[in-house]
């Protein structure tokens, strides 16, 4: 291929949930309905624990931030599909895109990280009760907090820049409901396979080797909450786990599947599905199952 028709476009078109331009008024609301709860009840999340001296924990420190990233992650998407739910042109310029692009992948590698960081943190609560406040220090929960950002912030870096440099060859049409990483590098009309193990490498370590550090930290939880005599004592423990499991079933399962193979033959509308899964129905949910699966959590809304 000539180097002259390796062009590069200033904008892009979203054809959102489908091709056809028009999009029922019903969908707008919906969504919109569930991104305000997801940033309500998120912003209500951190307010309690910042509020509530019963809340002033580890588990609570991290969750935190977790709902922090649920806000920025919903945000990075959704208000921008509910301007293009009321545009029959849905037009978004590249620097727009790669910003959306580094925001959501940033944001999403983000959380799977913390998710294993709050694994550790579950597996020291259960396993080592006595040592807990000695290991999970202030000191010790900040730098695995800082480690989380920094990690998918520098993958999301490296990502969004080496896709930008891909040329399209004026293809402008993204298939998609944002500027998706795979979405994106299917616009290229050169060569991707260094794209694709670059994407292959960052899932193996932001995606696997997380969700083997959680599998590792819950079969040692499991372990020893089996070891526990009494049975008012084991569900104790596995309720304290709970939540956590919960989030992280929900968080790591459609994610692996998207990623960890490139190369595979997508379809299309289930990516949509799976990007819709996370940008407003995970975000939304997390609050609601630490809200109503913790006694502490609850315990400390009825205070106020």
């Amino acid at each position: 291929m000539g180097t002259n028709n390796q062009t590069w476009v200033s904008e892009f078109i979203l054809l959102g949930l489908s091709s056809d331009w028009s999009t029922p008024v019903s969908l707008f609301v919906l969504f919109l309905v569930m991104y305000l709860v997801t940033v309500l009840g998120n912003f209500l999340i951190v307010l309690l624990i910042r509020l509530d001296s019963r809340l002033q924990k580890p588990m609570y420190f991290f969750l935190t931030n977790l709902s922090l990233v649920d806000i920025s992650y919903a945000t990075s998407i959704v208000p921008q599909l509910l301007v293009h739910f009321l545009m029959e042109h849905k037009v978004i310029p590249s620097l727009s895109c790669a910003l959306q692009l580094f925001f959501s992948l940033g944001l999403g590698g983000i959380e799977f990280v913390l998710l294993a960081v709050m694994a550790y943190d579950r597996y020291v609560a259960v396993c080592e009760p006595l040592r807990y406040s000695a290991i999970m220090h202030g000191g010790l929960c900040a730098r695995l907090a800082i480690s989380s950002w920094i990690s998918g912030s520098i993958n999301s870096l490296l990502q969004t820049a080496i896709t930008f440099q891909l040329p399209t060859c004026s293809n402008k049409l993204i298939d998609h409901i944002s500027c998706e990483l795979l979405a994106v590098v299917r616009l290229a009309c050169v060569d991707t396979s260094s794209n694709e193990v670059a994407i292959m490498v960052s899932s193996i370590i932001l995606l696997m080797t997380p969700s083997c550090l959680v599998l590792l930290s819950y079969i040692q939880i499991i372990s020893t909450i089996l070891k526990i005599q009494s049975t008012e004592g084991r569900r104790k423990a596995f309720h304290t786990c709970a939540s956590h499991l919960t989030v992280v079933a929900l968080c790591y399962g459609m994610a692996i599947f998207t990623y960890i193979q490139p190369r595979s033959s997508p379809l299309v509308l289930q990516e949509k599905l799976i990007s819709l899964f996370y940008a407003i129905l995970t975000p939304m949910l997390n609050p609601m199952i630490y809200s109503l699966r913790n006694k502490e959590v609850k315990g400390a809304g009825r205070s106020y």
